[in-house]
């Protein structure tokens, strides 16, 4: 059960890096086609920084959903089929003129919660909550180019890669009686 230790970490923590996946992996991506321009660049980073860690496209199952709103129950069903080591959830949610916008983020949020928790796995929030689409635009920015430099796409992925490596490290769950 040993894990590398990070330079902050004692003797008895775990600790994981965003390395490379082992042999075998297999993950989904649960992404909103509500604001589209902003979720299809969120998901390129996240693909970006998936192949980075050594994951091949055909290990990366993409549903698309209609809204925010609709990402945990898309995410529930993956997460419950046993395929995969992580779950992750893009959207992005952008404020209107009333406060719906708060309603859908909290009720995502609390679900994506949720179904990690039940279902023992990574299931990661990579749903942006913004003001504007200037400001959501610019959370899932960059580019092959630059590795996707502040695509928060990217940084969802990476925390998926940290989490499915250091629950490779952690004892199994018991179950009680």
């Amino acid at each position: 059960m040993a894990a590398a230790a990070s330079p902050s970490s004692g003797p008895h923590e775990q600790a994981a890096g965003a390395g490379r996946l082992p042999e075998g992996v297999r993950v989904a991506v649960v992404v909103s086609r509500y604001n589209e321009s902003v979720t299809r660049r969120l998901l390129d980073g996240a693909v970006h920084a998936f192949a980075a860690a050594g994951l091949p496209p055909d290990r990366i199952d993409v549903a698309w959903v209609p809204g925010a709103f609709e990402l945990t129950l898309a995410a529930d069903r993956l997460a419950a089929g046993g395929r995969h080591a992580a779950v992750l959830c893009l959207g992005a949610i952008i404020k209107g003129e009333t406060s719906h916008d708060r309603h859908i983020a909290t009720a995502v949020a609390s679900g994506i919660e949720q179904i990690g928790r039940v279902r023992g796995l990574p299931v990661l929030f990579g749903v942006l909550t913004c003001d504007t689409l200037a400001q959501a635009m610019a959370r899932a920015a960059g580019g092959p180019a630059d590795g996707f430099a502040g695509n928060k796409g990217v940084e969802c992925a990476t925390a998926a890669i940290e989490m499915i490596m250091l629950l490779r490290c952690l004892p199994p769950v018991v179950e009680s009686p």
